[in-house]
């Protein structure tokens, strides 16, 4: 449970500052992000935005809940974690959650009682597959994201 990004805020941090030359840039060189958790944007030289830094959140949530880190040797050539996710979460959800997230015995059978546990946890990597889709147009916004969790946490 050791932190290992620092993505979040990249937005704030470059419009809030007073240098031209970092509010100019369009390259990578004065943008830093955590490899896997940066907007893909940030590598044609995007500047820092909100939908880079929901999509930072999207990997993240991504990665707490499937275990699997976007840098993982697994995603090679067009695959992604991102896109795993999405290729999963209608029928194999049960694969992709991380099994440390349930524990006990039932991590090892199926059991009756954690129909809600696997429908809070498919409600979580969807909304994790939401705001960490390839286009920023096409992501969830945060306070979307945020309302859903919300919502989860009264559910759940």
């Amino acid at each position: 449970m050791t932190a290992h990004l620092g993505d979040f805020g990249l937005a704030k941090i470059i419009a809030d500052s007073n240098s031209e030359v970092i509010l100019d840039q369009t390259s990578s060189v004065g943008l830093k992000g955590t490899i896997g958790y940066a907007a893909p944007e940030y590598g044609m030289g995007s500047k820092a935005t909100k939908e880079g830094d929901v999509y930072s959140f999207g990997i993240l949530l991504l990665h707490v809940f499937t275990g699997k880190r976007p840098t993982d040797d697994m995603f090679r050539d067009d695959l992604n974690l991102h896109k795993l996710v999405q290729m999963c979460l209608d029928e194999n959800v049960d694969e992709m959650v991380d099994p440390t997230l349930v524990l006990g015995e039932a991590a090892a059978k199926p059991c009756p009682h954690l129909k809600g546990i696997n429908e809070c946890l498919i409600s979580l990597l969807r909304i994790g597959e939401a705001c960490s889709r390839e286009l920023p147009r096409d992501r969830m916004e945060i306070h979307d994201a945020l309302n859903h969790l919300l919502k989860l946490k009264t559910i759940f």
